[in-house]
């Protein structure tokens, strides 16, 4: 369990998951502690992600905290000296550069709290989602609720016929499974597109 006593020294922390597991909502918790404690923040995520707000990040059951939108994740490099904890959200949408970026902030003694997605629409990791979980010292796996079975989800079925690797969406677009489901889910996917091609 990651021990907050290590923040002098720096590091890095991981929470992912699902769509609708609560990784927002456990990253705003773990700054506001940090706020709590006077401890100077700041917050980014990428400019892609304005479902709720373009300069809040914002959990689904609408807890918000101010940030930066960037689309370089270079850019986190330049936050004042005396910025202590650095939360990043949605990291999933930034490229590999990300996994130096969060290195090199923790080599400078910031506390770096992650959020993000492990696994895409298909089931796969994602972007630089392992990497930051393998130098991470501290990794929180949360689990959203299947909406089929009930049984813990880990995976985010795409109810759009899109097959775009980033599609911002909430539940119109995306519903949590366990796997059971999931694959259950992909076999009716398969079904009905074969069915579709068959009407055509």
């Amino acid at each position: 369990m990651f021990s907050e006593n290590t923040k002098k020294y720096g590091c890095i922390e991981v929470i992912c998951g699902s769509m609708f597991s609560g990784k927002t909502e456990e990253l705003i918790r773990r700054l506001k502690r940090a706020q709590f404690a006077n401890q100077k923040i700041q917050i980014f995520k990428p400019t892609v992600d304005n479902r709720f707000s373009e300069t809040d990040v914002v959990s689904h059951d609408l807890h918000s905290f101010p940030c930066t939108p960037i689309k370089d994740p270079e850019r986190m490099l330049k936050v004042d000296e005396d910025v202590e904890v650095i939360g990043i959200d949605e990291a999933q949408f930034f490229g590999e550069s990300i996994v130096g970026v969060c290195q090199k902030l923790a080599e400078m003694g910031k506390r770096v709290i992650i959020a993000g997605l492990d696994m895409d629409y298909m089931g796969k990791p994602f972007g630089p989602m392992p990497a930051l979980m393998a130098i991470a010292e501290d990794v929180q796996k949360v689990h959203a609720i299947c909406v089929r079975c009930g049984n813990l989800a880990n995976y985010s079925h795409r109810l759009s016929g899109s097959r775009k690797l980033v599609v911002i969406g909430e539940k119109d677009i995306y519903e949590p499974l366990c796997r059971r489901c999931y694959n259950l889910a992909l076999e009716e996917d398969k079904a009905a597109k074969a069915e579709e091609k068959a009407a055509k």
